[in-house]
């Protein structure tokens, strides 16, 4: 119970990268996850038992798999252009810590049970800590050291409104799970309540990668709650179902026939689309994708001059042509992770990431569990403009998709496996 609140609060409170532990050079995040992580190890050094699935190989193999990549990227690096010491040691710092806790977390018997524990705790410390950022925000509370504003976005405890926002995308397919697989009125009542703090709290920080990401998920949680409703009734739906078979049916031509209407109002349509962005849709909104599109082709070009073998952790691209933007501190990152892990580990270490997380998609699609699509769908539309690869609450929901879809027998069948 203690071990399963720790990994929680590690995983929640990664965002919080303006605050840290008095006397320590830790955030919370960090501090709460190395303290599970030690208490882990010695309850396996003490005689634990640890149970080895389809999930633990996995992901021992993608770690593996992962360090040779960053290891040759490395040694190409080192000879071929400059790298920078503090990138690489903090690149390299965060996929040792990735790596142990999710690893260590799929080796614990009963493992889906302790994830869902988890689970839940993260959703409960998550919106405790929203409260209290919203309330930093609006002059409720005072915090030394904190400013929850960056310009006109909300920030809260993090450095930049983006970090908050991914988590706010993770937490609310994970509260949306919670509610849905839970046999209780209450517990599915608190899990779908905070889910209003969770959007809220997204929707202050103005990003639009969060804004897509949401409207997504949730065609994508309806799609799937839709499919599985008209298929729950075998081949005799009842009246109820074949009513709104009909309808979706009868949507289509009356679409058509609204369509002149929709032409003439279509300016009205964009303005409230653009609306709903960070500014409108105005100016930042195009410089932030030219900035995007300068940067995924500089990395494209860097990684291909490397081989495609990657030139080890760490960012690896000059700072972009941009005013604003000649003193920030070199490197800089391409700001999408699959173009990212390209320039640090080559072709390689992007098929081992579409490999894992692959399996996962497989392994929640197994489970039957829709929301855990939804969390996936979440997790791959936000790593398109971001670098979220070094993120815990990424990998709390990679290894919690992992271990959802290994079914008991087939756990059984490994430990019988083990003792043969």
């Amino acid at each position: 119970m203690i071990r399963d609140a720790l990994l929680a609060a590690g995983v929640a409170l990664s965002f919080a990268s303006q605050i840290s532990v008095p006397g320590l050079p830790l955030g919370y995040g960090e501090f709460f996850l190395a303290i599970w992580i030690m208490l882990s190890i010695g309850r396996i050094l003490a005689g634990g038992r640890i149970e080895v699935t389809a999930a633990s190989l996995q992901l021992a193999g993608f770690w593996l798999l992962l360090s040779l990549t960053l290891a040759i990227g490395t040694v190409v690096g080192y000879f071929t252009t400059v790298l920078y010491l503090t990138g690489l040691s903090h690149d390299a710092m965060a996929y040792g810590l990735l790596a142990s806790f999710t690893c260590l977390a799929v080796l614990e018997p009963n493992a889906e049970f302790h994830l869902r524990r988890s689970a839940w705790w993260m959703v409960a410390i998550a919106v405790c800590a929203f409260a209290i950022q919203v309330g930093l925000a609006f002059g409720g509370i005072h915090q030394p050291g904190v400013d929850p504003w960056y310009w006109d976005r909300f920030r809260g405890w993090s450095e930049n409104p983006n970090q908050l926002a991914l988590y706010c995308a993770v937490f609310g397919p994970l509260a949306l799970h919670l509610a849905a697989t839970s046999r209780n009125r209450w517990a599915q009542f608190l899990a779908l309540s905070s889910l209003i703090p969770i959007i809220y709290v997204g929707r202050l920080t103005k990003s639009d990668t969060y804004l897509y990401t949401t409207i997504l998920s949730g065609l994508v949680f309806l799609g799937l709650r839709s499919r599985a409703w008209f298929a729950s009734n075998g081949n005799r739906p009842s009246l109820a179902r074949q009513i709104a078979l009909l309808l979706m049916v009868g949507a289509a031509p009356l679409a058509l026939a609204a369509a002149p209407y929709a032409v003439t109002e279509e300016s009205s349509v964009a303005s409230f689309a653009k609306s709903l962005t960070k500014d409108g849709g105005g100016e930042a909104t195009a410089e932030t994708f030219e900035l995007r599109v300068f940067l995924w082709n500089e990395a494209i070009e860097k990684g291909l001059q490397s081989g495609s073998l990657g030139l080890g952790p760490g960012p690896h691209l000059e700072r972009p042509p941009v005013a604003d933007r000649q003193f920030l501190e070199r490197p800089f990152e391409a700001h999408n992770t699959i173009l990212d892990l390209y320039l640090q580990g080559g072709l390689v270490a992007v098929l081992a990431l579409v490999w894992i997380v692959g399996s996962a998609a497989m392994s929640a699609w197994r489970s039957r569990f829709d929301a855990l699509s939804v969390l996936l769908a979440s997790v791959v539309v936000f790593s398109m403009p971001h670098l979220i690869i070094r993120h815990p609450i990424v990998w709390f929901a990679l290894t919690f998709c992992l271990v959802a879809g290994m079914r008991q027998e087939l756990r059984h069948g490994l430990q019988h496996a083990r003792i043969a």
